[in-house]
Formats: structure tokens, C-alpha cells, sequence
């Protein structure tokens, strides 16, 4: 994983709008997403939140330390930008 492209392409897509930010956002979120990104040490809620996103097809990855990655206390994001997120999974 090479975290500074991994870091670069997350915080063009949030400055940009293109991510929907936390478990309170996403539950119930209907519009298209094409990846959601999930720390490993993310709570009940942000782990039923994905696994409801997963079932709906959106492909999903668990992460190791994802707050580290995009630099803010974040353990949950998803993404409404199918270019940004064929990037991003370059990098996972």
C-alpha cells in the first residue's frame, strides 16, 4: 500500500465532494457509490454500516490504520466517483 498516493487521491476526492464521511452518513445512503473504505479497528456500527454497502455490491476493503492514512479521526468512508476510486484501489 503506498500510503502518500493512497492519502493524495482521498483528499482530492473529500475537497472535491466525491465522499460520503461516516457510519451516521452512509446508513441509509441511496445514491450510487462505487467503494467504501472501512478501518479494522472501526466500531460495531461502522462495521454493520459496510457490511449493509457490501450486500448492496459496493466493493469494500478493509483497512489497517485508515485514520492514519487520510490524517483525520475518519473510520469510514465511501466514494461517488468511479475515476477517483479505480485509483484509489490501485493503491490498497
Amino acid at each position: 500500500m503506498q500510503i502518500d498516493k493512497l492519502s493524495s487521491y482521498i483528499g482530492i476526492a473529500m475537497q472535491g465532494g466525491n465522499a460520503v464521511i461516516g457510519s451516521d452518513n452512509l446508513d441509509g445512503y441511496t445514491k450510487k457509490l462505487y467503494l467504501v473504505l472501512v478501518d479494522k479497528a472501526a466500531g460495531k456500527t461502522s462495521k454493520k454500516v459496510f457490511a449493509k454497502l457490501q450486500e448492496r455490491g459496493i466493493e469494500g476493503y478493509e483497512i489497517d490504520g485508515l485514520d492514519e492514512v487520510i490524517g483525520k479521526n475518519i473510520k469510514i468512508i465511501a466514494f461517488k466517483n468511479k475515476g477517483l476510486s479505480e485509483e484509489i484501489k490501485k493503491y490498497l
